[in-house]
């Protein structure tokens, strides 16, 4: 890996880190594409991936009394279903299609994320968490994000933004660890190969986004960050869905 490659990457994680600390979810939306991008779909998803489960186990001490763990539950054990499925599927799955999966995976949850947010209809109940986790641990294994689903489910339910963000911090944590350790063992080569002061680099950004997006919660109204994570991640989807489709053609 270059070093411009590299910084472009450095760069994308910081400001995905500064998201999930301020809206709970935005990690995997703007860095799917792009990584997927940059480094090919099964290398991209994988990392991804490792570097949810470092800035979620981060997040998640600072989160602790805001997790609601009945909800975890409920999400996680049919996400781990979903998780599983999800990484056969990929791992057998050429990278042109997926990076378009990644593309219209990202524009569609995002499209459905600004209607929802204008619909009066509210859901309850358990069977709509575990359709949310399910949906939640396919799209994550396939591509990289598994945030749309639930984030879905959040806003049907009406459920608090706080405990919403504190909630799926372990969430993220477990089924990015499950897709991780799934899809190695079916492909280890799809593992980023990066030298141990490259991985280094990466955590030392992921520690700094999210200290800087806990520095900006003072400051930044919810809404105005999730505005900011939905136009950026449409464009970075837009550019790998626009590219899937060209190397599919080419």
């Amino acid at each position: 890996m270059t070093l411009g490659l590299l910084s472009v990457i450095l760069v994308a994680i910081f400001l995905g880190s500064v998201a999930q600390r301020i809206a709970g979810v935005g990690f995997a939306l703007l860095l799917s594409p792009i990584l997927v991008m940059l480094l090919g779909a099964h290398t991209g998803i994988m990392m991804i991936n490792i570097c949810s489960v470092v800035s979620c186990g981060l997040i998640v001490p600072r989160v602790w009394a805001d997790i609601n763990w009945n909800m975890f539950w409920w999400l996680t054990i049919p996400a781990t279903l979903g998780t599983i499925g999800g990484s056969f599927i990929a791992v057998n799955v050429p990278s042109a299609p997926l990076v378009v999966t990644v593309g219209a995976v990202v524009i569609f949850a995002l499209g459905l994320s600004v209607m929802l947010h204008r619909a009066s209809v509210t859901v309850s109940g358990n069977p709509p968490k575990a359709l949310a986790g399910l949906g939640s641990g396919l799209t994550n294994s396939l591509a990289g994000v598994g945030g749309p689903t639930v984030s879905a489910y959040a806003v049907l339910a009406r459920w608090p933004q706080r405990e919403f963000a504190g909630t799926l911090q372990p969430y993220f944590l477990v089924i990015c660890l499950i897709t991780v350790g799934v899809r190695t063992w079916l492909n280890p080569s799809h593992l980023p190969q990066l030298d141990w002061w490259m991985w280094a680099a990466l955590a030392v950004m992921i520690v700094v986004g999210i200290f800087t997006g806990e520095k900006l919660l003072r400051h930044i109204k919810d809404d105005h960050a999730r505005v900011a994570v939905i136009i950026m991640a449409f464009v970075g989807a837009l550019a790998a869905l626009i590219k899937g489709l060209l190397d599919l053609n080419g």
